[in-house]
């Protein structure tokens, strides 16, 4: 029998929605809020109101988009025979802004109740490393995946699908806001870690020095290198007002030269630690180029097997959800109508 779910994802800003059907994506669409720009940062209640603004016509577009991708027409009427044909509802259960999750968990719940199909609950950042299954080519079980996004830095071992552990974390902050407050810092609008990215294209990751924290066995610190960051800029900037105007590149590039060093050199000691050579990065900031081609240089050089996600697919997305719906659907672990969105949750 075939296995379709449709998974909705709506943990910060972005609200999703993807059809899978036998482990392929059909679909996966994404709905991004610009109301936070001027903000400087995602405020979460008007957060929340974008997403139900935007999760029934995300939802209707996934279900056009997929039915098309299955030889069917692009309308409501396909759009709405194979939401009847739906095995499963999944959604981001945790972690996350709390507002958020719940427009997705509750419409999630209600379309699982008038569909008669079972629901099933998903942790965002197991998603985030699952998303390296969704094309070809597959990482091989076990493997190592770094997880970085604006919230979380992990390194996670990966047994199976379903039997994911943490290794290592950051003990205060993670890489994507050690980007963000870089970003903020230097002026650059919000958001401000894929400027970062842009400007140090045509940098010099040399030119400025900044430190590397020694944290012991695998886990990441950031807020010293923040620190650091800031009386870096206040003391030049002291000298020459004009100082982050003319040395932007280079300050970007010097930024995320320590940022990639601090992030690779713990997966360096991970392979070395765990001798697993097929090694994953996940999550928003593996969109970054510096990372990606850091990361890859350093794969080639100890003869790994590296895997990254398409863009598409390292920030937030409901394809990620999907694919360990997917997993779980297999294994039978459904949610109840009683389960409930939490702000943080442990793996």
């Amino acid at each position: 029998m075939s296995i379709t779910i449709l998974a909705i994802e709506s943990s910060c800003d972005e609200t999703s929605a993807a059809i899978i059907r036998d482990g392929a994506i059909l679909s996966n669409f994404i709905a991004n809020q610009t109301v936070h720009e001027q903000y400087g940062g995602v405020v979460p209640e008007l957060a929340s109101r974008a997403h139900m603004q935007h999760i029934v016509p995300v939802i209707q577009a996934a279900l056009q988009k997929a039915a098309q991708a299955a030889g069917e027409p692009a309308n409501e009427a396909a759009a709405h025979t194979l939401l009847q044909s739906v095995n499963a509802i999944a959604f981001t259960q945790a972690p996350g802004l709390i507002g958020s999750l719940l427009v997705g968990a509750q419409f999630a719940k209600s379309l699982a109740l008038a569909l008669n199909v079972p629901l099933i609950a998903v942790h965002h950042m197991q998603a985030h490393v699952l998303a390296n299954l969704i094309e070809d080519p597959k990482p091989e079980f076990p493997f190592l995946c770094l997880t970085v996004s604006g919230g979380h830095t992990q390194i996670v071992l990966c047994e199976s699908p379903l039997s994911l552990k943490v290794i290592g974390e950051t003990m205060d902050d993670a890489a994507g806001e050690a980007f963000d407050k870089s970003a903020k810092l230097l002026g650059l609008p919000y958001p401000g870690g894929p400027l970062i990215d842009k400007y140090a294209r045509s940098g010099n990751p040399n030119r400025f020095k900044f430190p590397e924290p020694q944290i012991p066995g695998l886990n990441f610190s950031f807020s010293g290198l923040k620190t650091a960051i800031l009386y870096f800029l206040q003391e030049n900037t002291a000298a020459n007002p004009r100082f982050i105007e003319e040395n932007l590149a280079d300050i970007c590039a010097s930024i995320q030269h320590r940022i990639v060093s601090i992030l690779l050199n713990k997966v360096k000691a991970a392979a070395l630690t765990t001798g697993i050579d097929q090694i994953c990065i996940a999550g928003g900031v593996s969109a970054n180029s510096g990372l990606r081609n850091a990361f890859t240089e350093m794969g080639e050089k100890y003869k790994w097997k590296t895997f990254i996600p398409a863009f598409q697919y390292c920030t937030d997305n409901a394809a990620m959800i999907a694919m360990t719906a997917h997993y779980k659907y297999l294994e039978g672990d459904f949610a109840d109508l009683s389960a409930s969105p939490t702000a943080r949750a442990e793996w």
